[in-house]
């Protein structure tokens, strides 16, 4: 018997579902054949026609990276550096959306406008000025060189400050009736409502910092210093590439995002939907 309240999927529901799947499967493509350049010997990248599986498969390229340069010590640099910015802007954005969502204080909206001022600010405008300071402050080939500068973010303020504004605020008013002061009820009673934007949050830092190129190949120049994207970068030589080390390396960076994106994706939905971008 068909459950009650549920109707059978129309030709149009099908339709949708074949396009999305299609979408799906073609946004697949490129890492699929990623994967398979990975385990190609040279020889077999540009051959045409080209073959998805090689007739002599290379498992050892996954091998073959530790050895060629420090990728083992770059993977461990890039989950510092992202792990580290993802806590330090979680408190420090999390505090300034708790300022601008619940407290009231002259010029509260000015200085969040001020704020939201920088996100029009693109990062390569601040390269300088920020490269400057961290080689005043003795900081290149550092991890605080790494990590600092990105410990703020005004888009991770502006998320959560939208999220918060949705708790009810006869909650924080009975924290305050309660004797809670302003630490009590940010611990206790705003950040436990905010895990969903909290956890997008982390997700966006975390794949964001992962990612991050520019920042770090300016500001490290040991290979015991270099991230993930910069010692892949390496790989890279004016006149000859080695393409399946490269896509080896490409794989294995992509794991930490999967499993990042995996463990904390209902939170990031969440987040989304309800916070600054769910419409509210």
């Amino acid at each position: 018997m068909r459950a009650s309240g549920r109707t059978a999927p129309t030709v149009a529901d099908w339709v949708i579902f074949v396009l999305l799947l299609g979408g799906a499967l073609l946004m697949c493509g490129p890492f699929i054949w990623m994967i398979s350049t990975s385990l190609k010997p040279s020889a077999e990248v540009f051959r045409f026609p080209p073959t998805l599986l090689s007739a002599n498969p290379q498992p050892g390229n996954y091998a073959r990276i530790f050895s060629t340069i420090p990728f083992g010590q770059a993977i461990d640099n890039s989950v510092i550096v992202a792990t580290s910015v993802t806590v330090l802007q979680l408190i420090v954005c999390s505090m300034a959306a708790y300022a601008f969502a619940c407290l009231r204080f002259r010029g509260r909206e000015a200085l969040f406008l001020t704020y939201l001022a920088a996100l029009m600010v693109p990062s390569q405008v601040t390269l300088i000025p920020n490269f400057i300071l961290v080689r005043n402050l003795g900081w290149m080939n550092t991890y605080q060189g790494l990590i600092l500068p990105y410990a703020f973010s005004s888009f991770g303020t502006f998320l959560l400050r939208q999220y918060m504004k949705t708790i009810p605020t006869e909650l924080i008013e009975a924290a305050r009736i309660d004797g809670a002061n302003h630490a009590q009820i940010y611990a206790g009673v705003v950040l436990p409502l905010s895990l969903p934007a909290l956890g997008a949050l982390a997700i966006f830092t975390f794949v964001a910092q992962w990612n991050n190129f520019l920042w770090p190949l300016i500001t490290t120049s040991s290979p015991n210093m270099q991230v993930t994207t910069v010692a892949l970068a390496s790989l890279q030589g004016q006149f000859n590439t080695d393409w399946p080390l490269l896509m080896t390396g490409s794989v294995l960076a992509i794991v930490p995002m999967l499993v990042v994106f995996a463990l904390g994706n209902r939170s990031f939905i969440s987040g989304i939907t309800t916070g600054g971008f769910g419409g509210r």
